[in-house]
């Protein structure tokens, strides 16, 4: 979340444009966590965790794309500046690793043997 705020506030940036990427940090694991919720636990395929999956992996890629199309819109000015948007794409790869953390750490049936 530094990267994201600093894409935003620093002097040189000014715009609070690519804090909307905080909209897709809170829907990303909406769908895998219903859905882990809601399935039965097995080890087949499941058409509803596969949907939920993919869902999620949409909201991902559009987290991605949005400050760079920011970045090249097609105006005199872009939205935002490129540095801008290299600090909310660093703030992603942080973000969505740390979620990919959370979902393998608690995954785990048993409580007791995390690591």
């Amino acid at each position: 979340m530094t990267f994201v705020i600093l894409a935003c506030a620093l002097p040189s940036y000014g715009l609070w444009w690519p804090f909307f990427v905080v909209l897709f940090y809170i829907l990303a694991p909406i769908p895998t966590l219903l859905a882990k919720r809601y399935t039965e636990h097995s080890n087949t395929s499941n058409a509803c965790l596969e949907t939920a999956i993919f869902i999620t992996m949409g909201i991902v890629v559009s987290s991605f794309a949005l400050p760079i199309v920011l970045a090249r819109s097609p105006d005199p000015e872009p939205t935002i500046k490129w540095g801008a948007c290299y600090l909310t794409l660093a703030g992603n790869v942080v973000v969505y690793l740390t979620l990919y953390g959370f979902f393998i750490s608690f995954d785990h049936e048993d409580d007791y043997n995390m690591w």
